[in-house]
C-alpha cells in the first residue's frame, strides 16, 4: 500500500511530467503546427495533478505542522515547471524520522 508520503512522491512526479506534457502541448499548437490536441490532452490531465499536488501539501503540511512560509513554498513549486519535484525531494530530507505515519488502506 501507499503511504501518504509516498502518494505525495508519485503526485509530485506526475505533476511535473504533466507540465512538461503540456509545454510540448503549447509548443506544438503554437509554434509548429497550430493544432492544438496535446493541449487537450494534457490540459486536464495536469489540472487534476496540479490540484492533487496542492491538497496534498496542505494535508501533510497539517500533519506535520509545516510553517506557513515552507507551505506557501510548497504551493508556489506547483506553478514553475519541475519545482515540484523539488520541493517534495526537499521535504523528503528534512522529515523527522520518528513520524511513522500508517499505510494508506482502501476499503
Amino acid at each position: 500500500m501507499f503511504t501518504l508520503n509516498r502518494l505525495f512522491q508519485i503526485t509530485a512526479i506526475a505533476e511535473a511530467c504533466s507540465w512538461i506534457g503540456l509545454l510540448v502541448g503549447m509548443f506544438f499548437k503554437y509554434i509548429v503546427v497550430g493544432d492544438d490536441l496535446g493541449v487537450k490532452i494534457f490540459g486536464p490531465i495536469h489540472g487534476a495533478l496540479f490540484v492533487a499536488y496542492c491538497g496534498l501539501v496542505l494535508l501533510i503540511a497539517r500533519r506535520d505542522s509545516w510553517s506557513l512560509k515552507t507551505v506557501a513554498l510548497g504551493l508556489a513549486c506547483a506553478i514553475p515547471p519541475l519545482t515540484s519535484i523539488w520541493f517534495e525531494r526537499r521535504m523528503a530530507r528534512t522529515a523527522k524520522p520518528e513520524a511513522v505515519e500508517p499505510e494508506l488502506t482502501h476499503a
